[in-house]
């Protein structure tokens, strides 16, 4: 089974784009360990000291522990918020993994709370019939730190296209959630560079719908006027929309 594909590049199957945008409205949640400093979610590693880097990755997820975490009553709310797919955050740009991944030992299995959130949640919202969406950051700071490079998102050695040994980590990471919390409806990349993860999804799970690395995916705004194709939109409070 293949995508549908244009001039070589594979796409998101057209059935899929329309089911998607027949969905219309979803939840859309960011959140990783450093909820703890109350800070925008791993942007404060950009330009910080060496001592602050070296205290979040090696401090932050001793201290993890959210036990009021509820992942059956998330879903319950977000059913009766009329949503009809959800994208979790399973690894944002800080790299720490909200799954128990075999990857790296900077995931949720290394804290205090020592659950698979990834999968609390996934089966909740499966159990209340709503569709699973993944956001991915193929940009990682924890990895390419131990690579030597300086945390950022604009450096050369940031992105997949340029850092190879990064792009086959974040695959056997997406090759993970697919396998192991599959079906997976929806898949967010977010990255500079997000298109080369996407066709990596097509190729190994082209039943998943890619939206950041596929269509348009603006963030804060709605389009004033109409759009070709599929689209969503964004906003800091959660909620996201799919036309």
């Amino acid at each position: 089974m293949t995508c549908f594909s244009v001039f070589g590049q594979l796409k998101n199957k057209p059935q899929l784009d329309e089911d998607f945008m027949d969905m219309g409205f979803g939840i859309f949640v960011h959140w990783s360990m450093d909820s703890q400093l109350g800070s925008v979610i791993s942007h404060s590693l950009v330009g910080a000291s060496d001592n602050y880097v070296n205290k979040y990755f090696n401090e932050l997820p001793k201290t993890f522990y959210p036990d009021k975490f509820d992942a059956e009553e998330w879903a319950r709310l977000f059913k009766i918020s009329g949503a009809e797919y959800v994208v979790f955050t399973a690894k944002h740009h800080n790299g720490f993994c909200m799954w128990d991944t075999k990857t790296t030992d900077f995931n949720i299995m290394n804290t205090p709370y020592g659950k698979d959130i990834v999968a609390e949640l996934v089966t909740a919202l499966r159990k209340y019939d709503l569709k699973v969406g993944i956001y991915f950051s193929p940009e990682d700071f924890s990895f390419i730190h131990k690579q030597g490079h300086l945390i950022s998102r604009k450096g050369p050695m940031t992105q997949i296209g340029a850092n190879k040994e990064l792009f086959e980590y974040d695959k056997a990471q997406v090759r993970e959630l697919i396998n192991n919390y599959g079906p997976i409806d929806v898949m967010f990349f977010d990255a500079f560079q997000s298109k080369p993860m996407a066709q990596y999804v097509h190729k190994i799970a082209p039943e998943i719908v890619v939206t950041r690395g596929e269509m348009k995916t603006p963030e804060q705004s709605i389009p004033g006027g109409a759009m070709p194709g599929p689209w969503e939109t964004s906003y800091d409070y959660g909620n996201t929309m799919a036309v």
